[in-house]
């Protein structure tokens, strides 16, 4: 088991010859973020999301696969250990509703947000999530919406 620090060591990331966090500029978070966890969406692994997130500057990043909050756990690993602020989420489709992203704004909705996308895997077949726009107002508390465009 490899030991302390649990992300890999690479080169830092430079923008026109400087340290990308040096690159002055506004506070940044980017909202919407996909892991690899969302399958044939995602690429990248959590923990180098967070890494390039923290060496380019950023003030926070948030989590939000599809349906699953399964990148969200090393996502908070390697946060903790760049200080980057994790903020934790989830894309989530209802068939009735445009898609929508859901931010756990503290651990009431956290919670919430888990038990929703259980409700949703537990009607659905393997691998699907079938909720509907009910289903997420009755979870809505502790939680933060952004509604998405329809996709084609």
């Amino acid at each position: 088991m490899p030991e302390a620090p649990y992300l890999p060591k690479r080169e830092p990331l430079t923008v026109g010859g400087r340290a990308a966090a040096s690159v002055d500029g506004p506070p940044y978070a980017e909202l919407h973020c996909y892991t690899n966890f969302s399958f044939l969406e995602g690429a990248s692994h959590a923990d180098e999301l967070v890494l390039t997130a923290a060496e380019l500057g950023y003030s926070a990043l948030a989590v939000t696969d599809r349906n699953t909050l399964a990148g969200v756990v090393r996502a908070h690993t390697a946060a903790r250990e760049t200080g980057l602020k994790l903020i934790v989420g989830a894309e989530i489709t209802p068939r009735d509703a445009p898609p929508v992203v859901l931010w756990a704004a503290d651990r009431t909705g956290y919670g919430r947000l888990a038990r929703l996308i259980t409700v949703g895997r537990r009607r659905a077949a393997k691998g699907q999530c079938e909720l509907t726009f009910a289903d997420v107002a009755e979870h809505a508390a502790g939680l933060i919406a952004g509604v998405l465009p329809r996709r084609a």
